[in-house]
């Protein structure tokens, strides 16, 4: 079972770069998770994803050198879905069809995608703690700081649309 979750139903054994794999099998993912329970079930799907991910990726890594091996993909998952979480709400405060707000969703994924293979500033700093929790926790961190991009460039975007 955790090598199942670990690897989000095997996505993670994906070649090549199995984190793109997952990132990209998160977005239908979230988007039916918020199509049946909206905002507040992304949200909480995600804090499941991270606490149950925690616990397949501690259970694949125990005993191995390998703290972050490639295929496990949970964290990406979660982290794509942090990065999603704005997209989601605005399409609820303006009762919009999730997928109207598709620039959003192509901002979150490439902006995870770019701070999780960068690893900038706390990104880094939680990916070399070697262990499950920092397996995790780079992937939120990235997942954080997509989120805040896509905010400022639906900021942007909205605003130069009303000038124009």
């Amino acid at each position: 079972m955790s090598h199942l979750i670990a690897t989000f139903f095997y996505v993670g054994h994906l070649r090549p770069a199995p984190g793109t794999w997952g990132s990209l099998a998160a977005l239908p993912a979230a988007w039916l998770i918020a199509t049946l329970t909206g905002f507040a079930g992304l949200l909480l799907a995600t804090i499941l994803v991270f606490a149950i991910g925690y616990w397949a990726t501690k259970t694949e890594t125990h005993g191995k050198a390998n703290h972050d091996p490639s295929e496990i993909v949970i964290d990406e998952v979660a982290g794509q879905w942090v990065a999603l979480l704005p997209v989601v709400y605005g399409a609820a405060m303006m009762q919009a069809d999730l997928l109207a707000l598709y620039p959003g969703w192509i901002g979150a994924f490439a902006l995870f995608r770019l701070f999780d293979i960068t690893k900038p500033s706390l990104v880094g700093w939680a990916d070399r703690r070697d262990d499950a929790l920092g397996v995790m926790l780079d992937d939120i961190i990235a997942g954080v700081f997509a989120a805040i991009g896509v905010v400022a460039l639906a900021a942007v975007a909205h605003g130069l649309m009303r000038v124009i």
